[in-house]
Formats: C-alpha cells, sequence, structure tokens
C-alpha cells in the first residue's frame, strides 16, 4: 500500500526505510556511518532521524519543527562529490517512489534535488574559502 498523504508516520517509516538502505551502500554509507554508526538504534542516529523527520515535515507540509541549518554539519564529513550526491539522489528516489503514490514522490524527489543541488553549491564554495 503506498501512502497518499504526507505526516509524522509516513516520513518517518520513509526516513528509517532510507537510512536502513544508505549505511549498507559502498558510495554514501561510509560517510554515514563514520559520523553516524553503524546501527540505526544508537543516540547519535535516533537523534539524526527525528531531526530528518522535522526537517522533512517542514518541507512537505510546512510543519515548524524543524530549526537550523541543515548544510554545516556535511561539509566536515569529508569528499563529497557530485557522484556522492547523485547517489544519494537515485537511493532517496528509489525509496519515497516505493512508500508514495506518485504525485507525493514527485515533490518528495524535487525537494530533494533542489536540496543536493544546494548542497553542492554550498561545498564549492567552502571548497573556495579554503583556498
Amino acid at each position: 500500500m503506498l501512502f497518499n498523504t504526507v505526516h509524522r508516520v509516513s516520513v518517518e517509516k520513509m526516513v528509517r526505510q532510507f537510512y536502513t538502505i544508505v549505511i549498507k551502500d559502498d558510495i554514501v554509507g561510509p560517510f554515514f556511518i563514520k559520523a553516524l554508526g553503524d546501527d540505526l538504534k544508537n543516540y547519535a542516529w535516533h537523534e539524526h532521524l527525528n531531526t530528518l523527520n522535522n526537517f522533512w515535515l517542514m518541507m512537505m507540509n510546512g510543519e515548524k519543527n524543524y530549526w537550523g541549518d541543515p548544510f554545516p554539519p556535511h561539509a566536515f564529513l569529508g569528499n563529497l562529490t557530485p557522484e556522492t550526491f547523485d547517489r544519494w539522489l537515485e537511493l532517496f528516489h528509489a525509496t519515497v517512489y516505493e512508500l508514495f503514490i506518485p504525485e507525493i514522490a514527485d515533490k518528495f524527489y524535487k525537494k530533494s534535488e533542489v536540496l543536493a543541488n544546494r548542497f553542492i553549491e554550498y561545498l564549492k564554495d567552502e571548497d573556495e574559502d579554503d583556498e
């Protein structure tokens, strides 16, 4: 059954399923494991997943449970490349289209593409500042 609405339960399922796949991935997994460990049940992951639940609820529904800037913490993860973000997007695409009706999955994916592109630009700016 596909979710036909975005609410806390559907977002929590999407986020957990996505990161279960992410930490097993050879390309993006090592970045997350280095930062948070390989057990989604540990405290660091619990906090991160909760933050992501709130982030996506804000992005999709305008709920005001997320505060902060998502970009700075990722600047210290290592050599993130456009290819890293391409893989992240590929995994995200597969997850949202598996869980949501196409109209909602499209909306998630379009927002994730904008986010990934902003991350790439942010990281490029950080690299230029280091030079």
